[in-house]
């Protein structure tokens, strides 16, 4: 059964990344990223055992892309799979493995909290320039003479942050979540909420109010961003595979960063100092919702640090201008 704490409570977001479920390229079968999403759980339990109501949202994107290799190698036998149900899909299974690792870990602490994963849909603009100029990466990273092949059927290839090269998809910016009441309610009556996964499911609106999915994906640090303001939390906290947000990354004169204003977050992300492909989108997830919402803070951690980040001790905070 749901129990809120019974003194008014501090509210996150919390965007955990793919570090979260997937360790690394030699652990990522299911029994592995239930490990790993055990591991990030205990973390977040920490957080929850505080006192906190939190919020999870998560990628999606290899998951995304196992289905979409499975969707090849069986295509001669079964029908394949649309990308707004493969979302569908991942937002249920890592839905349910978030959902019953705290749900354990509640368990072992004696702690009376009720968790929900709710499959959450988003609107985008079908006139959004994203899908003019796909940018998303999706599926696995692979060589070029790979990438090619699938360039001849058809999608956008690109070389992505270094790592090799990806099949690209549009990402449109996200406009508004369709089941935010239901989550809002879920939150004032004492469930931890699993949502927004993979970004959500990316649909449109007909003239007449009807919702359908697209082909699309959208980032999601910015439907987090989205999710965070629209529910005016306290804290957006973005889980990655860092402990410290880095200028000059993996550079010579790296200088990690503590504590950055709007205003400096804003400088830096201009100066080209966070990559498209890695810290890039969630500085730019980190200014969306403090602009929308001047009164929250934000950091950025990685899962085992996020205690010690809450006591300031380490992680990068995001602030509004004084």
């Amino acid at each position: 059964m749901a129990q809120a704490p019974s003194h008014p409570a501090k509210t996150a977001v919390i965007a955990i990344g793919g570090n979260s479920l997937i360790t690394d390229k030699d652990h990522q079968d299911v029994a592995s990223q239930f490990n790993a999403v055990r591991e990030t759980c205990k973390h977040i339990a920490d957080m929850i055992e505080r006192g906190w109501n939190v919020i999870i949202t998560h990628g999606n994107g290899p998951q995304v892309g196992f289905i979409l290799r499975r969707n090849e190698l069986a295509a001669h036998e079964v029908h394949i799979t649309p990308l707004d149900v493969i979302g569908a899909d991942t937002q249920g299974s890592i839905g349910y493995m978030i959902s019953q690792a705290l749900d354990n870990e509640f368990t072992k602490r004696g702690i009376q909290r009720s968790v929900a994963a709710v499959v959450t849909q988003v609107l985008v603009d079908r006139n959004d320039p994203g899908f003019k100029n796909p940018t998303k990466g999706i599926g696995g990273f692979t060589d070029e003479a790979s990438a090619r092949q699938f360039e001849a059927q058809g999608w956008t290839v690109r070389e992505d942050a270094g790592r090799g090269w990806r099949r690209m998809i549009a990402s449109p910016q996200p406009l508004r979540i369709i089941e935010l009441d239901a989550i809002k309610t879920l939150v004032a009556n004492g469930f931890i909420v699993v949502g927004v996964g993979g970004g959500g499911i990316p649909v449109v609106q007909d003239e007449d109010g009807m919702l359908k999915g697209v082909f699309a994906v959208i980032d999601k640090d910015r439907a987090s961003a989205l999710l965070a303001a629209e529910m005016k939390v306290d804290l957006f906290l973005i889980s990655t595979a860092v402990e410290k947000v880095a200028l000059n990354y993996k550079k010579p004169n790296q200088v990690w960063l503590d504590r950055m204003t709007l205003s400096e977050a804003k400088q830096y992300y201009a100066e080209g100092h966070f990559l498209s492909g890695s810290m890039g989108p969630k500085v730019e997830a980190m200014i969306a919702f403090l602009e929308a919402n001047p009164q929250g803070k934000g950091l950025i951690t990685d899962p085992q640090h996020i205690v010690d980040a809450l006591d300031g001790k380490t992680g990068t905070w995001i602030v509004a201008d004084a």
